[in-house]
């Protein structure tokens, strides 16, 4: 399958990269490599993870992040990757802009 980030998906990931890179010098890259690995992983496993909102929610393996999408025709598409320790109520609009 292919995996396509959306472009509100890819804003979410450039938020967390500055708010990690801010906390400690190299921690946001780590965050970047780590999360789009993940992402990646969609190519071979996207359409498995539990649905939440009516989205695929994958749990991300290294930061407390989770990567919603759907699958449509053979294509992951990611909608958003936001921080699980928002309140849901937040997670649920932010999926729904």
């Amino acid at each position: 399958m292919k995996v396509r980030i959306l472009q509100e998906a890819e804003k979410d990931i450039e938020e967390a990269f500055v708010f990690f890179e801010s906390r400690d010098k190299g921690l946001g890259a780590y965050f970047l490599d780590t999360i789009l690995a993940d992402i990646d992983s969609l190519s071979w496993y996207g359409g498995i993870h539990r649905q939440v909102f009516g989205y695929h929610r994958l749990i991300a393996k290294r930061f407390p992040f989770a990567v919603y999408y759907k699958v449509v025709n053979d294509v992951v598409i990611v909608y958003a990757v936001t921080d699980c320790r928002r309140n849901p109520t937040w997670i649920r609009q932010h999926l729904t802009r």
